[in-house]
């Protein structure tokens, strides 16, 4: 034990790696003086006595009498942690009903995306129902009031503080008794005593520890604005994700009105919900059906689009892809993608110039989303070659057509899964052909003949086998 115990004796205070001596900088994270001594971790020795008997909790040295008993499990009231509506239907939906009593939850996102916003239209209607405490350490108070009134967010019992000390956060917190604490952002906040720079992994994991002790012991539901960093990841140590009860991601473009909220972690809820948002001036808005954001609108079917259906979540959307093919006057062409994942476009134009044998070396590239959703799904592949093909050849898809499938090294159309859930959605916007792999036409499960009419409603299913099948199924249809 004496030597695992020397094998831990440094820290940095940054980062957490360990090392057996002292440096003066951090091996992990490159900074300089933050490496200090560890404290020795405090072992619980049983005391001698029968073997497998504890008479008493007095065998163990350092044990202590608990405040609460331990109970039978049937004997505990779960009707207290209910989970109470936020006001906003997407957002319950992502939670799995609303906030938990005493649940803390993060959410993160890029600056700007409108992670306040939302939240402040929140803690308006949790306001309704009694006192809600917002805790800004970024912006000060009159700020915030500025932004309610432009998005009508002001309310009687909807409470600001300016705060960035941990100490006088939970002073505002025992004078305004809240039943919903906001707190934007954790990276502000410091703790006194407490070694690092505010955002510093020290720092963070200090006072998510002291709020989450503060939302645990007075069923106070917490939710903590977190920043993320240039990958997406969120900023600060990975405890903090394991720490927390639920962890959302606010994504979306700053230069679009699309909004996504998405659950990484959810102990109350499922994992496998988004639900979307429209910001604009005057707030953020649900949108129980967002699948007309994503389309151009155009009157008639232009050469390099293509329709899809993604599926996120559980929720299927219905998203164009627009791609632009022209003569590259460079030595070497330009590949610029917005909304889809570089690396997926680099296959499908490699599949295309190998298997059907498209010219698309010498091509500039363009390859965008309509409305700023991010499609990185792989059953999106096939819009994008069919895409692509399309604006090689100036002979454009019609629009009642969408494609669903991945594409494969060989020129095959793999099979993708909710394949049911897309072709309702796709035949419930108007849509009339759906290309999708083979032995997936059929929604009850036998197999059709290609072509053939699907029996749960009007749309026509056609198989195809691999990207050359699907070509000639799109320009013909």
């Amino acid at each position: 034990m004496a030597k695992s115990s020397a094998a831990q004796a440094f820290q940095c205070t940054e980062c957490g790696w360990r090392t057996t001596k002292w440096t003066g900088r951090c091996a992990g994270c490159q900074a300089w003086g933050t490496v200090q001594a560890a404290a020795a971790p405090r072992l619980i020795r049983p005391r001698t006595g029968p073997a497998g008997s504890f008479s008493s909790a007095a065998e163990f040295s350092t044990a202590v009498a608990p405040a609460n008993p331990a109970i039978s499990i049937a004997a505990v009231d779960a009707s207290a942690a209910g989970a109470r509506s936020t006001g906003l239907g997407e957002l319950d939906r992502v939670l799995g009903g609303g906030l938990v009593p005493g649940a803390v939850v993060l959410l993160a996102g890029e600056p700007g995306v409108g992670k306040s916003t939302l939240l402040l239209e929140a803690g308006m209607f949790a306001a309704q129902s009694g006192p809600v405490l917002y805790v800004t350490g970024e912006e000060s108070a009159a700020q915030v009031r500025l932004r309610a009134d432009r998005i009508g967010a002001v309310a009687e019992k909807l409470f600001l503080a300016a705060e960035t000390d941990l100490a006088a956060l939970l002073g505002h917190v025992a004078a305004v008794q809240p039943h919903l604490l906001i707190v934007d952002s954790v990276q502000t906040i410091t703790a006194e005593g407490v070694e690092g720079a505010p955002g510093g992994v020290s720092q963070i994991r200090a006072v998510t520890a002291a709020l989450m002790a503060v939302a645990k012991q007075h069923a106070l539901t917490t939710v903590l604005v977190g920043h993320v960093t240039k990958d997406g990841s969120i900023a600060g140590p990975r405890a903090l994700e394991h720490l927390v009860d639920v962890v959302l991601h606010f994504e979306g473009d700053r230069h679009a009105q699309f909004r996504m909220v998405r659950a990484v972690k959810n102990r109350y809820g499922p994992t496998d919900e988004i639900g979307c948002f429209d910001l604009g001036e005057q707030g953020i808005v649900g949108l129980a059906d967002p699948s007309g954001l994503f389309l151009s609108r155009q009157r008639e079917a232009v050469p390099g689009t293509c329709v899809t259906v993604t599926l996120e979540g559980r929720r299927p959307l219905i998203a164009e892809v627009q791609t632009l093919v022209a003569p590259s006057p460079a030595e070497l062409p330009r590949r610029v993608t917005s909304g889809l994942d570089p690396n997926r476009v680099g296959m499908v134009l490699a599949v295309l110039t190998r298997r059907a044998d498209l010219k698309l070396g010498k091509q500039d590239v363009y390859a965008a989303t309509v409305g700023g959703v991010r499609l990185t799904e792989p059953s999106v592949d096939l819009a994008l070659a069919l895409a692509f093909a399309s604006g090689l050849i100036n002979l454009s898809v019609p629009g009642s057509v969408v494609a669903v499938g991945e594409v494969g090294l060989a020129g095959e159309v793999r099979q993708v899964n909710g394949v049911a859930r897309r072709l309702a959605e796709a035949e419930r916007l108007g849509f009339r052909l759906a290309l999708v792999p083979a032995g997936q036409a059929d929604l009850t499960g036998a197999a059709p003949a290609a072509g053939r009419t699907d029996g749960a409603g009007s749309i026509e299913v056609r198989e195809v086998t691999d990207i050359r099948d699907a070509m000639t199924a799109a320009f013909s249809g």
